[in-house]
């Protein structure tokens, strides 16, 4: 039965339902979708159209001038590459420590589970705030070197949650004592066995958790003088917020309003560039998205 079969055999309520949902649905993708739109059209438009207000969702008169602004930026291209070196490095850590905790802490004969599972839930409502961390980063040497935006941030406890739940749920614990049978150890089982049959949850976590080094800026802002190790984030605040005209090297109007144009082309720029990365990444963990969440949801 197709789909217009099925919508006339629907009854009223469910058709007005469908209708009402529809509508809904379609202007959230449209609230969600146009800005986007706008945001890639403006980075490929003319400058002067982009501060004019002609471009709406298609780009006019079309250019590459932005984007070889952006990759002309040193800045820019050395914010990307910490960026990267964040993101890569950071995720493999937080991936390996979330699985060293959930992994204890999802085995039953593990005795003292539960009572050290108060310990990690305690910090994820009460900490010691920005000053005690600010020195303790301090008092460790990480301070002004990439280790502060990595070691400090190194396992999210809602996401070791999150992971250990599903290993509750999905791995039975006949699997670990046919593994012991076989001269299996555990570390052998963890490696081999769980982190395998952990790939969904995996694929979640490294999105949430890539997401998140990706766009991390306060952390630098905290820890981060030294330019040369400053994230993209930093840069792209630089560009968004912080830039300025410096109206000594204008030395007319029509100058002053092609910098203004630049100006604008670039921040429309270097947002797509930025958001390249996530974008490329969540179609690859998107089928496991949906199952990873849903099986381990449920926190006990």
């Amino acid at each position: 039965m197709n789909t217009h079969s099925k919508f006339r055999n629907m009854s009223a309520e469910d058709k007005i339902f469908d209708v009402v949902n529809f509508v809904f649905l379609t202007l959230i993708v449209i609230v969600v979708l146009y800005p986007v739109l706008y945001i890639i059209a403006a980075s490929f438009s003319d400058p002067q159209a982009v501060i004019s207000g002609e471009v709406y969702i298609f780009p006019v008169r079309p250019t590459l001038r932005g984007y070889e602004a952006v990759f002309r930026n040193k800045k820019i291209l050395t914010g990307f590459a910490n960026s990267f070196f964040y993101l890569i490095v950071g995720t493999i850590l937080n991936l390996v420590m979330t699985m060293l905790c959930a992994y204890p802490l999802s085995r039953k004969e593990f005795k003292a589970r539960n009572f050290l599972s108060l310990f990690f839930v305690f910090t994820m409502y009460f900490s010691g705030g920005l000053v005690p961390s600010y020195m303790l980063v301090n008092s460790l040497h990480l301070t002004n070197t990439r280790w502060a935006m990595i070691i400090p941030s190194a396992m999210s406890t809602y996401n070791m949650i999150i992971c250990r739940t599903y290993m509750v749920n999905s791995i039975p614990d006949e699997m670990y004592e046919a593994a012991q049978l076989d001269g299996c150890t555990p570390w052998k089982y963890l490696i081999r066995i769980v982190t395998p049959l952990c790939k969904p949850i995996l694929a979640v976590l490294t999105l949430y958790y890539g997401v998140a080094k990706w766009n991390d800026y306060y952390t630098a802002m905290l820890y981060i003088r030294d330019d040369a190790l400053q994230p993209l984030t930093i840069i792209m605040r630089e560009i968004l917020i912080q830039n300025k005209v410096d109206m000594t090297q204008i030395g007319d109007a029509s100058n002053l309003a092609k910098l203004q144009g630049m100006s604008e082309l670039l921040k429309y720029s270097t947002i797509v560039v930025a958001s390249l990365p996530v974008m490329l990444l969540y179609p690859l963990v998107q089928k496991h998205l949906v199952k990873g969440v849903m099986i381990g949801a449920v926190k006990g």
